[in-house]
């Protein structure tokens, strides 16, 4: 299963394979994916590569091989709609970006080498990912300790939406927002845990609450 963002990079190798006859660099895929750095670029062509859609080639410079495989999941009857919506019963790889503190914030981790599989009809047309819960701070709407949760990118939500939020550019968590009196305020669904009121300018949304995948 390819994510968004995996699917694309192959893309892109594989047209520059049929145009040029070499795959592209780390840097040109780099600055083609719009990512800030080559690590995001290699730890996506080492996931390719474990799913077994491309293959490194030792000792040469630009050695990607796209095999068989990549090519049957790039053809246009494998891929999603036009609209961007999947049927109702299909899977979805999606990134899972690292740990998050539902109670007091944790340090903003985005790793993404791990994926989970998220039912479609949990997903909209834009962006997603999920994060793992630390904490209770919001077990009153069922979020608990370990659960993992699917969220939509996006830079803003409306009152009342519990959202990732990224506060002071260092610390991100798990919270229902509201904006009263030109402050935000970060509640907690548990009464054990204060709301924190702040500044517009140190809380970043990150995005917004979708789903909840939990294991028993």
């Amino acid at each position: 299963m390819l994510t968004k963002k995996q699917r694309s990079l192959l893309e892109l190798i594989q047209r520059r394979i049929e145009s040029t006859g070499i795959a592209p660099s780390f840097d040109e895929m780099k600055d083609e994916m719009g990512l800030k750095s080559k690590s995001g670029v290699h730890r996506m062509v080492l996931a390719l590569k474990e799913k077994g859609f491309i293959e490194r080639l030792e000792n040469r410079a630009r050695a990607l091989e796209v095999l068989p495989k990549a090519l049957d999941a790039l053809r246009p009857n494998a891929s999603p709609s036009a609209s961007g919506h999947t049927s109702l019963s299909e899977a979805i790889s999606i990134s899972l970006m690292g740990r998050i503190a539902a109670g007091a914030p944790l340090e903003a981790i985005e790793d993404g080498t791990q994926e989970v599989n998220v039912p479609g009809q949990m997903l909209g047309k834009g962006e997603h990912f999920a994060l793992q819960i630390v904490g209770d701070s919001m077990m009153g709407i069922g979020i608990m300790d370990g659960d993992i949760v699917v969220i939509e990118r996006r830079e803003n939500a409306n009152n009342g939406e519990v959202v990732v939020a990224l506060v002071d550019e260092s610390e991100a968590t798990l919270k229902r927002i509201y904006r009263k009196n030109g402050m935000i305020e970060l509640h907690a669904e548990n009464p054990e845990y204060e709301s924190k009121i702040l500044s517009p300018d140190r809380v970043r949304i990150q995005g917004r609450l979708r789903g909840l995948l939990r294991n028993y």
